[in-house]
């Protein structure tokens, strides 16, 4: 049972496909099947002799054809040399294959991008002139700017904005971008520097009109640009008025201010609406009409403060004028609604002041300086109506100032004082002034009093009769000519009617203000009263020391006195010496 499983096992083994020798050995394996048992038992004999057979013939055919086989051996050897080589250089080479895959793609990719150059620069030759119009922009750009072709580059600036829209990621588009912007800011510069120049209207309306295509500022800073630059040009006609006299200065600046800054308030009405109020509700922000407002109003007080400054600086007697001018100005400039007449009359008055204090002031100091070297010793020369010197005739409607100080120079020289500081009053003289100019006259005659009884305590004791008599006329015709002309002179520069007016009551009742617009004679007559010769009725005041308001302005002349070298005030300018 063994031996049959053996013998079968063996014989699928020699039939197997497994099995060693190939197809040759399974047809020889199905021979032998075929062949009976005798001719089994003589196969390995006829093996053996075909086996000799074999190794002889090998054997001879080795002898008679070594050659042959030693040139097989070396032609195998060589061959195995030489697949050694090209084993080993296969293998340098698969080596090196990695570093060939690499540069081939890298080739690859080169001429890919060659390629992808190839057809742009087609591209670009192809559209060569719209190109070459693009990299020109910056250039016409500059070209429209310089020459001031604003419209074109507006166009172009406009245009380019397009193209960065577009196409902002391109280098070169970002280029012409930055090339447009510098040529725009050199275009908004000249614009605003027209603005500085003296354009007219229209060209203010093209310039503006410019400006706001640009989009570069809002409303409000196009505004605050368009008041700065005319600014700096009306700063600039300002700059060029010469300086050295304080009255050509100022008149030409009300000329310039008058005429240009008119033409700036027009220009910028013309171009800008300012509908909203100056004032803005509770909680709200400014409106852009206050930017123009506040401007006007700066302008105004810089006109101010120059006029100011220059009427300290001193205009002479030509004050009339300047305010006469000024007056105009602010006249002009309520058809614009910037009316400033009203800032002006206290400047005015304050000089008008200023210059009669310091009039009454040297007025003052020359009487003391008369009287330090006054004498009693000459008899008067028209005392008594003595006709020694003529007496002019009093003209009908004038103000005569009384002819009986030229018997005493230092009275006759103070009272021409006092003439041309209300002569020179009277050129600018605001009813406003009558208490101020009332308040300097009273304090100027009372250091005239002190000065008189300065005189009297120094010389009393050396005083002949003669002397003591003279020294009463001085005071009397002090207290009785020269005091109530001085009030004469007051009322015909502040009409007490005006007065009245100005305060809103009747002239009747113009009393329960004091003595407005004339001075308090009572009180200068107190200190010089021991001095007097006692009269009757000493007590009643005299009709020309309390004037009545009413009575007085119609006995006088309307007309303002005249200066020392008129008719009316024929005094002399210094001590007269008598004889």
């Amino acid at each position: 049972m063994a031996a049959a499983a053996e013998e079968a096992r063996l014989l699928a083994w020699l039939r197997g496909p497994a099995a060693p020798g190939g197809p040759e050995l399974a047809a020889y394996v199905s021979e032998l099947a075929a062949l009976g048992l005798a001719e089994l038992g003589r196969e390995p004999a006829r093996l053996a002799a075909e086996r000799a057979r074999v190794g002889a013939e090998t054997r001879r055919l080795a002898f008679e054809h070594y050659r042959a086989f030693i040139r097989s051996a070396e032609c195998t050897g060589r061959a195995g040399r030489g697949f050694g080589g090209i084993e080993s250089r296969l293998g340098s080479l698969l080596e090196r294959l990695p570093a060939l895959q690499d540069a081939c793609r890298t080739f690859m990719r080169d001429a890919e991008a060659i390629a992808c150059s190839r057809r742009m620069n087609s591209l670009t030759l192809n559209r060569h002139t719209e190109i070459l119009e693009i990299l020109e922009i910056p250039q016409l750009m500059d070209t429209c700017v310089r020459n001031g072709y604003y419209e074109e580059a507006l166009e172009l600036t406009a245009y380019v904005r397009r193209l960065e829209r577009k196409h902002s990621s391109i280098p070169v588009i970002q280029g012409i971008v930055e090339e447009v912007r510098q040529s725009a800011q050199l275009m908004l510069n000249q614009l605003i520097q027209q603005l500085r120049t003296n354009i007219p209207l229209p060209a203010c309306l093209r310039v503006i009109g410019f400006l706001r295509r640009m989009d570069v500022l809002t409303e409000a800073e196009l505004r605050v640009k368009f008041l700065q630059a005319r600014d700096a040009w009306l700063r600039s006609i300002q700059a060029s008025i010469p300086d050295h006299d304080p009255y050509v200065h100022i008149t030409k600046t009300i000329e310039a201010c008058r005429v240009h800054l008119f033409d700036i308030i027009t220009q910028y009405r013309a171009i800008f609406s300012d509908e909203e109020p100056l004032v803005p509700a509770e909680g709200a922000a400014p409106g852009e009409g206050a930017i123009f407002h506040g401007w006007v109003l700066q302008k105004v007080s810089e006109f101010l403060r120059t006029l100011q400054r220059d009427l300290d600086r001193g205009v002479g007697g030509r004050l009339d004028s300047l305010l006469g001018q000024c007056m105009y100005f602010g006249l002009s400039f309520s058809r614009v609604g910037v009316d400033f007449r009203g800032q002006l009359a206290p400047l005015f008055q304050r000089v008008a002041a200023d210059a009669f204090r310091k009039a009454v002031e040297e007025a003052v100091e020359k009487f003391r300086e008369e009287m330090n070297s006054y004498t009693l010793i000459s008899a008067p020369a028209v005392l008594g109506g003595s006709a020694g010197v003529p007496v002019p005739t009093a003209q009908p409607g004038t103000l005569q100032p009384p002819m009986v100080l030229l018997d005493f120079p230092p009275l006759a020289c103070f009272l021409n004082g006092l003439l041309v500081a209300f002569n020179d009053l009277r050129l600018c003289c605001p009813i406003a002034l009558a208490q101020d100019v009332t308040t300097c006259l009273d304090s100027a005659l009372g250091e005239v009093t002190k000065t008189i009884l300065a005189f009297h305590r120094a010389e009393e004791a050396a005083f002949s009769g003669r002397e003591q008599e003279l020294f009463t006329q001085f005071c009397t015709a002090f207290l009785e000519d020269l005091l109530p002309y001085v009030n004469r002179c007051l009322q015909v520069l502040f009409p007490p009617a005006q007065i009245a007016q100005a305060l809103g009551v009747p002239p009747t009742q113009l009393q329960r203000f004091g003595l407005l617009g004339r001075i308090d004679v009572a009180a200068l007559r107190e200190p010089l009263a021991f001095l007097l010769p006692p009269t009757p009725g000493e007590e009643d005041p005299s009709p020309e020391t309390a004037p009545e308001p009413e009575g007085e302005h119609t006995a006088v002349s309307t007309e303002p006195p005249q200066s020392p070298s008129g008719d009316a005030a024929a005094l002399p300018g210094d001590p007269v010496a008598t004889g």
